[in-house]
């Protein structure tokens, strides 16, 4: 997710957009000449163009949005070899990498959620700002929102809305919608927030009604919490001893996801009198931020969408990776096939 830009000097000049906390996460990136770093998320390139000026080093952008991998051909003209950009889910970067011949990468950094550039075009149907096609994927592939919405039952709309939403009026929403699309299926993103924003009040200072709405479909209908733990799987096996990673989240559920996970990885496991059996695992990372890192009071003065952002870190040690996971890592949802089917 990206801010404006504040002049910071990188590769083939200023960067037009400063990622949040931008400064932050290339420090605990920690660039060094002749590393090799992953941009899960390279959106506007805000987070690559920084790593590339922080070093003589490469980096490997990965973004499924055909779009911002178009955008990105300019820096990957003036990076002169340093930057490989890929089209594709982030949660591929180990093959990515070994794909690109790297067997181990030095960092890896995840800046999660929808972009700007992404809610700022009316066509990609994101935001409910600008009317445009309610789509809100951001590759071209796959169901769209208004698929959702329109085939999903009320009990799957109400618990999608609600638990990725944090919407406890989740309920009203879902009938108001089901009632909705009986007369005319809801197509478009100033349908759908008109038909949230008709049952829930607004006060002038408060976020709009469907915002909530919006963003548990969004991050429903591009599996992003799945997306994420695959993705922090994938970069406990690449990263080499001492690599770094580095994660800005903007959703409760995302933070809490990578918290546990860095958590899980960050302590030293071994048997006990009371379970022998037990085998010992060596911590995986060394955790560096024992609180998360939020914005300051001047980066959300110039950003209002970094006061939800949260970063955190952790340094891969030279323990083997784990196959397997905490339980309840992800919360229980319905699956996206079960739900276009109405069930």
């Amino acid at each position: 997710m990206m801010a404006g830009g504040d002049g910071l000097a990188v590769a083939g000049g200023p960067a037009l957009h400063i990622p949040v906390l931008g400064r932050h996460a290339v420090g605990y990136l920690k660039p060094r000449d002749g590393g090799v770093y992953i941009d899960g998320t390279f959106g506007a390139g805000g987070y690559t163009r920084a790593i590339l000026a922080a070093a003589d080093c490469k980096v490997i952008g990965i973004d499924r949005d055909q779009t911002a991998i178009a955008l990105g051909a300019d820096l990957v003209e003036q990076a002169g070899g340093r930057l490989t950009l890929i089209e594709d889910r982030f949660s591929n970067l180990e093959t990515i990498a070994r794909d690109a011949r790297h067997e181990a990468v030095d960092g890896v950094v995840f800046d999660l959620g929808v972009s700007s550039m992404q809610l700022d075009s009316a066509e990609r149907g994101f935001s409910f700002r600008l009317d445009g096609p309610l789509d809100m994927r951001m590759s071209a592939e796959g169901p769209s929102a208004a698929d959702v919405v329109n085939a999903a039952s009320e009990r799957d709309l109400a618990s999608i809305i609600y638990t990725l939403g944090d919407e406890r009026h989740s309920r009203e929403i879902a009938r108001a919608i089901v009632n909705a699309r009986t007369d005319e299926a809801i197509t478009t993103t100033h349908d759908l927030a008109h038909i949230v924003g008709a049952i829930l009040r607004h006060r002038a200072g408060d976020i709009h009604p469907a915002t909530r709405t919006f963003q548990a479909l969004r991050i429903f209908v591009n599996g992003e919490l799945g997306e994420l733990l695959a993705a922090l799987q994938a970069a406990e096996r690449i990263l080499k001893p001492g690599g770094r990673l580095v994660v800005v989240s903007f959703h409760s559920l995302e933070d809490r996801i990578v918290k546990n996970f860095l958590a899980d990885r960050g302590e030293t496991r071994a048997g006990s009198r009371h379970a022998p059996e037990v085998r010992h695992h060596a911590a995986i990372f060394q955790v560096l931020t024992k609180r998360p890192l939020t914005a300051d009071e001047d980066e959300v003065a110039r950003n209002p969408r970094a006061r939800s952002a949260k970063l955190r870190a952790a340094a891969r040690t030279e323990a083997a990776a784990r196959r397997s996971l905490p339980p309840r890592l992800l919360p229980h949802l319905p699956t996206l096939s079960s739900v276009l089917k109405g069930r």
